[in-house]
């Protein structure tokens, strides 16, 4: 609707009427706004500039909301664009978190790597409670969704308790780009320990020793940190190859904290001659919200211009015509099961792009992040925000997250204040707990009753009345 020109503006070609920014004033203001953006961890507390100028919990907000606004997205698409309902998006943010983390540990595969894989898994996951959608629709949809919503929980906390950590938290490695070559090369032919200083926040070192004996027992290898701690062999920042035996013949290890690390040979009597290479270098580690900002906010701000161009191809039109009227849609020759199925692979691509930022930005995991709780909260998202409309997403999220960790903290006390007061039969630890919970409700319960097509809304029809002044009425 807000994609017309200003009064006394015209398109002379295909090409202009066919831009998403109308005008050169237009893609201004989005370069800079995104440009702005891209400045704020500079001016951050624990910027390496040293600035210091916004605090590191704000980086974390917008972190926070850029992942949760991929995930709303994909739900808008699902909903907004194509008129299916869904309960269960948190339980697949949970498949593409935990997919991402298993492909990382396990495999040792790289974030870059594991980000796409874990999508496209999420995306089949999302085709196969999808398949209902061709016999079902409206509440009964709604409650096949909700079933994915307690099974695949169940799956990752109880089959794949090996590989998930069941109810315990499972840690994830920090993304990384490297490493870039070794910087210092040391050969271990006794105990003594090699000595050194590592442990750059920004450009980690990575140890790796590898042991060659030519006869006897193997030695065994050990890594201290700087708390004089020896790294366990679960540690999500040590990988090691064995032989048959159980030995540890290579260990690759990336130093995260700083200060000064040792490595130890440690022979036995049965030990015989042994040669261990200790090499070092660096790799670009986005273990720091300021680093890991500059992959999750263009990432967000791609996927949602991604989402935005899908209305305006031959899948986006199916997806509304279908939304509105599904069996006019049928009777017009469009493949109603077909993109329907399209539109439940997007959705879960989008909540699994948003589980592996949300395992990798934490750098751990547990089900507790992903319950129906979490689901209902982003279907909220997408109502205050304006279901259908590409800016939704955006407006939902920052409005909840804002809400959550800025506005409620400053007035609940005041609440906590007052309420026991008004409502001396209520136990003041009941109403403690309620408070959240209930300026959530009631923000949600206003949004419906005056804005009930959402911020996104109100925001086309300022966006329209400004173009066209003066006559915007």
């Amino acid at each position: 609707m807000a994609n017309i020109n200003p009064a006394g503006v015209f398109d002379t070609k295909y090409e202009e009427d066919m831009s998403i920014d109308r005008t050169s004033r237009d893609k201004l203001w989005k370069n800079l706004i995104f440009f702005v953006l891209l400045l704020i961890p500079l001016f951050a507390v624990s910027s390496p500039l040293g600035t210091g100028f916004i605090s590191d919990q704000y980086v974390g907000l917008i972190i926070r909301i850029a992942i949760f606004v991929i995930a709303v997205q994909g739900l808008n698409i699902l909903i907004g664009y194509n008129g299916q309902i869904s309960l269960g998006h948190a339980a697949f943010m949970a498949i593409g978190a935990y997919s991402s983390a298993i492909l990382a540990r396990e495999l040792g595969l790289s974030f870059w790597i594991a980000l796409p894989l874990s999508a496209m898994i999420t995306g089949v996951v999302g085709l196969l409670f999808g398949l209902p959608s061709l016999r079902v629709k409206g509440f009964y949809l709604a409650m096949a969704t909700l079933a994915a919503q307690f099974i695949i929980p169940w799956v990752l906390r109880y089959p794949m308790e090996d590989l998930t950590g069941g109810t315990r938290p499972l840690s994830v490695p920090a993304p990384m780009i490297g490493p870039f070559g070794s910087y210092a090369d040391d050969t271990l032919t006794d105990d003594t320990p090699l000595v050194f200083e590592a442990g750059d926040p920004y450009f980690v070192d990575i140890i790796a020793v590898n042991l060659t004996a030519t006869d006897g027992a193997i030695p065994e290898i050990q890594i201290i940190d700087p708390d004089e701690s020896v790294i366990p062999s679960g540690d999500v920042n040590l990988t090691f190859t064995e032989d048959e035996d159980g030995n540890i013949l290579s260990m690759s290890y990336i130093a995260t904290k700083a200060g000064e690390h040792q490595v130890i040979i440690l022979p036995d009597e049965e030990s015989g001659e042994f040669s261990a290479s200790v090499s070092r270098s660096t790799a670009l580690s986005f273990a720091t919200d300021t680093a890991f900002y500059y992959i999750i906010v263009p990432l967000a701000v791609l996927l949602m211009f991604f989402a935005r161009n899908i209305i305006r191809t031959r899948t986006g039109r199916a997806f509304i015509s279908i939304r509105d009227n599904d069996l006019a849609a049928e009777l017009l020759g469009i493949n109603v099961f077909t993109y329907k199925l399209r539109a439940f692979f997007l959705s879960a691509v989008y909540a699994g792009i948003a589980g592996c930022l949300l395992a990798f930005e934490r750098n751990s995991l547990s089900l507790d992040m992903f319950t129906l709780e979490v689901s209902i909260e982003m279907l909220a998202m997408l109502i205050i925000g304006g279901a259908g409309f590409p800016l939704g997403a955006l407006f939902g999220v920052t409005f909840v997250r804002l809400l959550q960790e800025a506005v409620i903290p400053t007035i609940r006390p005041i609440l906590f204040d007052g309420l026991p007061a008004l409502l001396p039969f209520v136990d003041t630890v009941n109403i403690a707990g309620a408070i959240n919970p209930i300026l959530f409700g009631l923000a949600l319960v206003i949004f419906l009753v005056l804005e009930p097509r959402g911020i996104a809304h109100r925001w086309e029809i300022l966006k329209v009345a400004w173009k066209i002044r003066p006559y915007s009425y």
